[in-house]
């Protein structure tokens, strides 16, 4: 009779481990884009910053592509615990506490923002982002004509956003809370307008 394989067992000791050596090494790339934007963004210098064998650092990131995934990932969460909508209301809710993160990373997300691998970032994460808007604005519009809620979707993704931030930080003097308060507003105002009887015309509309 056969005997079954043995089960793996991971000790929670080496789990632990191996989640602070991550964090170090994208606290240490955090640190690096901050400082140099893209060209900062490089394998010797990470292991070197983070003071963790280059060898480690592949085993935990085995390409760029895999390191920007998790690196973004990474910056959400230290931003705030949820950043992309459930449901409608979300977009009453998350601008305000999200921006306010967003100046607490100034930095990071600035770089994010003006820098090809941060656009590489960003668009990785697009399908996730697109999905997550169209239920939350479908939520929250009920019997609302299908090309007013895309309208609305198409607006959310240009008002709830980093570029967003940075416009109303820099051409409005507002703080990152002020800045999501207002879109918040913007959001409100355009689902209640929406959702009247009287709605009046998209300037695409005949």
């Amino acid at each position: 009779m056969k005997k079954k394989p043995a089960r793996a067992y991971e000790s929670p000791l080496r789990r632990a481990q191996a989640d602070a050596t991550r964090d170090r090494i994208l606290a240490a790339l955090a640190d690096l884009v901050a400082e140099g934007g893209e060209g900062n963004v490089n394998f010797d210098v990470l292991a070197k910053r983070s003071g963790i064998e280059r060898r480690t650092v592949f085993r935990h990131f085995p390409n760029r592509e895999e390191l920007l995934h998790a690196f973004w990932l990474w910056i959400n969460q230290r931003v705030t615990p949820q950043t992309l909508p459930e449901r409608f209301n979300d977009f009453l809710t998350l601008p305000a506490v999200t921006f306010a993160g967003f100046d607490e990373n100034h930095g990071i997300i600035s770089a994010s923002l003006h820098s090809p691998w941060g656009r590489q970032m960003r668009l990785a994460a697009l399908p996730l982002r697109r999905e997550k808007f169209r239920q939350a604005i479908s939520e929250g519009l009920g019997d609302v004509a299908a090309a007013e809620r895309r309208s609305l979707e198409v607006i959310a993704h240009l008002l709830y956003s980093a570029s967003a931030w940075e416009t109303l930080r820099d051409y409005c003097g507002m703080n990152g809370r002020e800045a999501g308060e207002t879109v918040a507003w913007a959001m409100k105002t355009l689902r209640e307008a929406l959702s009247s009887s009287g709605r009046k015309p998209r300037p695409t509309d005949k």
